[in-house]
């Protein structure tokens, strides 16, 4: 009896010692957030790719991400979009899967064509890839590709982020690789294929008039992951590339082009960040901007000082841990354009494998 005594003793001691120590370090987490110098970890146990935050008017953050279908726990071939809201950026809530690929008729399609010798990806799964929820006219506007090839839009029917969800398109929205919304007034337009935009109507029910491809003046911008926020008269075009200009060799990262008008034509290509690829820019409650990191590399995470002295030619380098990481950015309008700083000096600067000279 006594031993057992003691060591229910003991369980309940590590229990309050575990739970001591979580919330000293969302403290520390929360004051980081506060401070916006450095860059924050969070998420820790959850895996993801592509993550995107969207601060609706409820007061909470929400983060659609990639997922793994074992993570969502799916039935094969299913695939869906979970989403995880907060109230302050550091402890996060899953609402689950708010939907999944048997629940409309485009998502069927999906999983179809996964079972079938249309297979993409030698994956029989119809996985959704880099879904982005926007908060638009006092509705959910989701866009996502998928390891089949085709993209969807789709469309809450209120102001909560749940069934039912309307596709406007159908089966008819086409290829987007990596699509994403920008609000420029009231008007809409789709962002894809690292980079072109086609302008939407307001209602999301279709396209207006063709795409436009848009990019840097002096070379490509990369090969997805793009997004575009103004600041004040300007537009900050962002897109994804790796640092020697090779699939999965260098550093995954992220670099911008300035616009007069959302259709260019555009600057020259300019370093964003470091490790930051696919990162999505959004404001935070205190008016601070933040850019969103994930772990991409085919090695084991490298410490910020490691990074800068070693050779990162031969492969994919990452100092991202698998969850999500938060990096402080600004921007400023220096003779006239914009310039985005990165406050994090482990994400500031290229690398030495960098090919293009800044």
């Amino acid at each position: 009896m006594k031993k057992v005594i003691n060591k229910s003793l003991l369980l309940i001691v590590i229990a309050l010692f575990s739970n001591t120590t979580n919330a000293q370090k969302n403290e520390e987490k929360l004051k980081a957030i506060q401070f916006h110098n450095k860059a924050v970890y969070l998420m820790e146990d959850i895996w993801m790719r592509d993550p995107y935050i969207e601060l609706a008017p409820d007061g909470y953050y929400y983060l659609s991400c990639t997922r793994q279908n074992s993570n969502l726990k799916l039935e094969a071939p299913k695939g869906g979009i979970e989403v995880f809201k907060s109230r302050d950026l550091v402890s996060w809530e899953s609402l689950g899967v708010i939907w999944n690929t048997s629940q409309s008729a485009w998502g069927q399609e999906m999983e179809k064509r996964a079972v079938s010798s249309e297979n993409m990806h030698n994956i029989k799964e119809a996985m959704v890839w880099a879904p982005e929820s926007h908060f638009i006219n006092g509705k959910w506007v989701i866009v996502y590709t998928s390891n089949q090839g085709a993209s969807n839009l789709m469309l809450s029917k209120g102001a909560e982020l749940k069934e039912p969800f309307a596709e406007p398109f159908g089966q008819d929205f086409g290829k987007h690789h990596d699509p994403a919304i920008f609000m420029d007034g009231k008007t809409p337009w789709l962002i894809d294929k690292c980079a072109e935009i086609t302008q939407l109507k307001e209602d999301f029910s279709g396209f207006i008039g063709e795409p436009v491809k848009i990019g840097p003046s002096n070379r490509k911008m990369g090969h997805e992951g793009c997004y575009i926020v103004k600041i004040k008269n300007k537009y900050v075009l962002f897109g994804t590339a790796w640092s020697t200009d090779t699939m999965r060799h260098g550093t995954y990262n992220l670099y911008y082009a300035t616009a007069d008008k959302v259709t260019g034509p555009y600057n020259e290509r300019k370093f964003a960040g470091r490790f930051l690829g696919h990162g999505t820019p959004f404001k935070d409650k205190n008016g601070n901007w933040w850019c969103t990191a994930f772990y991409n590399a085919s090695k084991p995470v490298l410490s910020g000082d490691d990074a800068k002295q070693m050779d990162l030619t031969d492969t994919a380098y990452t100092i991202n841990k698998q969850g999500l990481t938060l990096v402080p950015i600004e921007f400023k309008i220096v003779n006239g354009d914009v310039k985005v700083i990165v406050k994090d000096a482990n994400y500031a600067t290229p690398g030495k494998e960098e090919v293009q000279k800044f």
